[in-house]
């Protein structure tokens, strides 16, 4: 049973701020948005006409959460501006589709132009760096408040890219030190391993696999070569946020693939037996533990455990 605590007050006051800043920004407190003659409502009603075929005033009162007797009255006066006509239904007589008349469209073409570039004004004072970091962010409110539907590909696998290494070192560092308690040195050891990896890769013999997902990387593994017939399999993680999609499975299942392929005899990995969630995936993909051993690594008094795959 989950129990839900009720936001603090400071985390209400945050985003109360934003959502002032944010209607600021856009202009949301003046008289017409965009200072056309149309309220932000109505621009959006417009935005949706435009964009979309055969609506019926039902199909807009639940996609915008309007009130039905509001978005009636708002539709009157369109209607009396010759903005937009309304025809029965082929489905249903009583039922009317509502389209924007030629008036609407060229009304709407000029609040959709100044939207457009009031937006590229806004992301015009950020570099592309910064910009990808305000869309992503956006997408995460989109996708916390429920606005926003799962992707149908939940994830992609990809090679190792410039700018992976410090961020999977840095990822990996963080987060084992929030789960596990682990210091500083295990943060080093990933960027000597990667480090390691980078400088001598053999395309032939070694492979990385990154998971991204909607442009973030939530996973990564890496496979490198320790002699003609054993591979290692490396540095498996997985974000908590994309846990449960099946990404560390899929990974050490490439792993074992590729390994396969190029005809290595065994797969072998160095964990610890902490890691719970990882070792049971290496236990279903037939990896048995060879030895194990109690160190005292990473802060902590540690149990390092050897598990082979025969190939």
């Amino acid at each position: 049973m989950t129990i839900h605590h009720p936001p603090g007050k400071d985390r209400i006051d945050a985003v109360r701020a934003f959502n002032r800043f944010y209607t600021r920004q856009i202009g949301l407190l003046d008289e017409g948005l965009l200072k056309s003659p149309f309220s932000l409502t109505e621009a959006r009603v417009l935005y949706e006409l435009a964009h979309r075929d055969g609506l019926v005033a039902s199909d807009l009162v639940r996609d915008l959460a309007l009130d039905p007797g509001y978005l009636s009255r708002l539709l009157k006066k369109f209607e009396e501006r010759g903005l937009v006509d309304r025809e029965a239904t082929e489905a249903d007589a009583r039922r009317s589709s509502i389209a924007l008349t030629a008036a609407g469209r060229k009304a709407f073409a000029p609040l959709n132009r100044d939207s457009h570039d009031q937006v590229q004004a806004l992301l015009d004072k950020l570099p592309p760096a910064g910009q990808d970091r305000l869309v992503k962010a956006m997408g995460t409110v989109q996708r916390l408040l429920g606005d926003k539907a799962e992707p149908k590909v939940p994830y992609l696998l990809r090679p190792l890219q410039v700018g992976d290494i410090g961020w999977i070192t840095h990822r990996q560092g963080l987060i084992y030190a929030q789960d596990y308690g682990w210091d500083e040195t295990y943060e080093a050891l990933v960027a000597e391993i990667l480090a390691a990896f980078v400088k001598s890769f053999d395309p032939k013999w070694e492979r990385s696999w990154i998971a991204e997902r909607e442009g973030e990387v939530v996973g990564s593994v890496f496979l490198v070569r320790k002699s003609d017939e054993v591979a290692k399999l490396r540095l498996l993680y997985v974000e908590h946020s994309a846990r449960g999609l099946g990404i560390g499975k899929r990974l050490v299942d490439e792993c074992v693939g590729f390994a396969r392929a190029k005809g290595y005899k065994t797969l072998t990995l160095w964990t610890n037996d902490i890691l719970v969630s990882a070792r049971r995936i290496y236990e279903a993909a037939g990896f048995k533990l060879t030895d194990e051993e109690r160190h005292h690594s990473f802060g902590k008094d540690l149990v390092g455990q050897n598990w082979n795959l025969e190939l």
